[in-house]
């Protein structure tokens, strides 16, 4: 266990936290959601730069790193659902992009390709935090910039899609000729 480690694990713990302040009713939840949107989002930045920087890179945060990000992802936008501010639709597609993705990181791994981070997800990822964050303050809150949170939507929505494409097309041929490494 290592600092970057604990970071992640923070992170993790964050999304109780989230989930019912984005889910709750008092004056000013809002601003408490983003803040712990904003804190947890952070820990993904700085546990892995400091993982890099200070060569403590373990097995345990290569696997908790990702899905501590994609829990508060789908988290966020679980919630986010709930309140009305996004369409079950698009949070499906986000979802299910996510679990493929990953579902196909697995076989990929267990096949011993290792699927590194692109470009396009990293896009997708800064995309999925502006935008979460614009629609955790509301149309209440953003008056008329609310739609700036719709049209990010559209934006992860394509991101989402390209990003996988990208990965599947690049890596598929290739692991459905492998045979398995069992």
């Amino acid at each position: 266990m290592n600092a970057p480690n604990v970071l992640t694990l923070l992170r993790i713990a964050l999304i109780p936290f989230l989930m019912v302040t984005l889910l709750a009713s008092f004056r000013g939840h809002e601003f408490v959601a983003l803040g712990i949107f904003l804190l947890a989002s952070l820990t993904d930045t700085v546990d892995g730069f400091w993982a890099r920087r200070t060569n403590q890179i373990t097995t345990l945060g290569q696997l908790l790193d990702p899905i501590a990000d994609k829990l508060l992802i789908m988290a966020a936008f679980v919630c986010l659902v709930e309140a009305g501010h996004v369409p079950s639709w698009m949070a499906v597609v986000i979802i299910g992009r996510e679990i493929a993705v990953t579902g196909f990181r697995a076989i990929a791994a267990s096949k011993g390709t290792v699927i590194p981070a692109t470009w396009p997800g990293k896009v997708k990822m800064a995309l999925e935090t502006i935008t979460i964050s614009l629609l955790i303050l509301g149309k209440e809150l953003l008056g008329p910039y609310f739609a700036a949170g719709k049209i990010g939507l559209w934006l992860v929505i394509a991101a989402a899609v390209y990003s996988a494409g990208e990965i599947f097309v690049k890596y598929g041929p290739r692991l459905l000729k492998e045979p398995s490494s069992d």
